[in-house]
């Protein structure tokens, strides 16, 4: 029997917006004109309206101005079943100037046993394979959820800030704050 070795890892690169959200990349047309997930509510939906405003933060503490962030979320209710006038799920680049990537959402519901959150998938230059992580929200009892609470003493890093309506979240690649990121 051959011994085989693993291929080396190579990272993402600055390509993954050409593919996954075009515009960004200057790129228009594709997709109809609009690079898909850029929008979460579609219609007049039931439910709380929010806007998540998510950084991520490199090794040396400067925002990332080219990753791409994808939102993966129950509607409400607390479900991923389908919800008139909201998708589950959404995408965006980081800002080219703030390192800002914005989502206009709904309160997500408490999932059965947890708490309300949103799932994160992160992919940026530097990064072999892309990181997942959530953000909770402040004004929930976040430790009762068993995926916070594995989090242990780090698991501030998953807590979003509020300021009126708009929750702010900085993913921290590296360093004394990086976020909690889950093998999956």
């Amino acid at each position: 029997m051959a011994n085989f070795k693993e291929s080396p890892s190579q990272t993402a690169g600055p390509y993954v917006h050409i593919g996954c959200v075009p515009t960004f990349a200057g790129l228009e047309g594709m997709y109809g004109g609009k690079d898909l997930g850029n929008t979460m509510i579609t219609g007049n939906p039931a439910g709380e309206r929010i806007t998540l405003c998510l950084r991520v933060i490199d090794a040396a503490g400067e925002p990332m101005t080219d990753a791409m962030i994808e939102a993966w979320q129950p509607g409400p209710e607390g479900s991923f079943g389908p919800t008139e006038g909201f998708n589950h799920w959404g995408r965006q680049p980081t800002h080219a100037e703030t390192g800002e990537a914005i989502f206009k959402t709904l309160m997500p519901g408490a999932p059965t046993g947890q708490t309300p959150h949103i799932l994160l998938w992160i992919a940026a230059r530097g990064i072999n394979m892309a990181l997942i992580t959530r953000v909770y929200f402040p004004e929930n009892d976040n430790a009762a959820d068993p995926v916070f609470a594995i989090a242990g003493e780090r698991a501030a890093t998953l807590v979003a800030e509020k300021t009126d309506n708009v929750y702010v979240h900085s993913i921290h690649l590296q360093g004394d704050h990086e976020t909690v990121f889950f093998d999956v």
